[in-house]
């Protein structure tokens, strides 16, 4: 239960980081925001892993700045695919 609560924490800030770095205005609340910063987590891993990258944990800075480059990258293509829409 503590992994759970720590990922959705995670999520939570780096989803928010993504989101005032990114420019424009996205919407979605905080729901969402964890959701990206969850799925941007494991973007940035994986990106990470290519470059040969590793990070050794969740809170230090190298894994953080993966993921919000991960959650950028999310967000980036979530607003291309909602751009448009009410």
């Amino acid at each position: 239960m503590g992994d759970i609560l720590a990922w959705i924490l995670f999520g939570l800030v780096v989803g928010a980081i993504a989101k005032l770095i990114m420019p424009g205005k996205q919407g979605g609340g905080w729901l969402l925001t964890i959701i990206l910063g969850i799925i941007g987590s494991i973007v940035g891993g994986w990106i990470g892993g290519l470059l040969g990258i590793g990070t050794g944990g969740m809170w230090n800075f190298g894994s953080i700045a993966l993921s919000v480059l991960g959650a950028i990258v999310v967000l980036f293509i979530y607003g291309a695919l909602t751009k448009g829409r009410a």
